[in-house]
């Protein structure tokens, strides 16, 4: 790898607007609005974590002509008391050293106090003519109407698992190593949206890559992602209706201690792989592509027979015990309960 000290992430932070993934929605306007010199004073980026909230504030920054001598990065997580806004408002009103703006980046923004809200509304009611606050938060629930209100909101979405796929390959590329599809796509999996986590997942495969072809097993043994082999146990399972094989396959994964809502997620996965095989045919070339050999071939098997156990009956189950796995006291029970549901035939 180029350099080991600086976290993929960091390394391959986009820098330009051209360089941003999965938020065209959100580049587009702030590229016209900066084209058209309409700057708002005010910018509300909302978005779970390792969306490009961030990232994406400090080219917003960079475009509108701000240097870094003119940008403020706050973390409101620790800096979220009346006095640290007042010291914000103090400053805010101090012409910028050597841009047209200055630029105040505040991260985790929720975090801040009642009073520091409170003190803050006056400046967004009434800031300076040079000053733009770019406010981010994961829980735009906890950011006041009134503050809302002064911005202009965006709604970052999480980016699809062909988009992280695509973007964990050509980081992959860049530092040296082929990264096989389905191994993309799994990282993409456990990624769980963020960008951020895909290449914090992607550094430590790379690490322990021993000939720069990174496979599906590679990426299993280094994160800790349930085998294949034993997702596939459960899928055959279900087709069968053989509970006792299913549970067998679950109490496995138990002893693994592998993460029950990452096992059942990979399940869901593969199942709904074959109701796409059986009802989109279109479809599978994009299947086949990010499935691995062994994955697809049963996949197919189970979507040329209608008959079998695998029906959009045996996803919807499997749904709603990953829903109900956040708080169950014995996270395996809910998956339990979905395969006795899937296999055992009702009167």
């Amino acid at each position: 790898m180029s350099d080991t000290h600086i976290a993929l992430y960091r390394a391959y932070r986009p820098k330009t607007f051209k360089e941003v993934r999965g938020q065209e929605h959100i580049v587009d306007v702030l590229e016209a609005a900066i084209k058209s010199k309409k700057i708002a004073h005010a910018y509300l980026f909302s978005g779970t974590r390792g969306t490009g909230k961030t990232s994406i504030a400090r080219i917003l920054a960079r475009e509108i002509g701000c240097t870094d001598k003119d940008l403020y990065e706050i973390d409101a997580a620790s800096n979220n008391s009346v006095e640290d806004i007042r010291e914000l408002r103090e400053g805010v009103h101090v012409l910028p050293f050597e841009s047209p703006y200055k630029v105040y980046i505040v991260d985790e923004v929720h975090m801040l106090s009642n009073s520091a809200w409170n003190a803050f509304l006056k400046t967004l009611e009434e800031p300076p003519p040079h000053a733009v606050f770019i406010l981010a938060t994961t829980e735009l629930n906890k950011v006041p109407d009134t503050i809302q209100s002064r911005c202009e909101t965006y709604s970052f979405k999480q980016p699809s698992r062909e988009v992280l796929a695509q973007g964990v390959k050509d980081v992959a590329k860049k530092e040296g190593f082929t990264l096989e599809q389905s191994a993309a796509d799994l990282v993409a999996l456990l990624s769980e949206g963020s960008f951020r986590d895909a290449l914090g997942i992607l550094q430590k495969v790379l690490i322990v890559s021993k000939d720069k072809k990174v496979n599906l097993e590679e990426v299993e043994r280094v994160t800790g992602a349930p085998r294949g082999e034993l997702v596939r146990t459960i899928i055959e399972a279900l087709a069968d209706k053989d509970t006792d094989k299913a549970m067998k396959g679950v109490e496995e994964a138990v002893s693994q201690n592998m993460d029950m809502r990452l096992f059942t997620k990979l399940i869901m996965h593969r199942v709904r792989a074959v109701l796409l095989l059986r009802y989109a045919k279109d479809l599978k070339k994009h299947i086949q592509d990010e499935l691995s050999a062994e994955d697809f071939a049963l996949a197919e098997k189970y979507a040329d027979d209608a008959e079998k156990g695998i029906s959009s009956h045996t996803l919807r189950a499997l749904l709603e015990a990953y829903t109900t796995m956040g708080y169950a006291a014995i996270p395996h029970v809910p998956l339990e309960l979905a395969i006795i549901d899937i296999t055992i035939k009702k009167d």
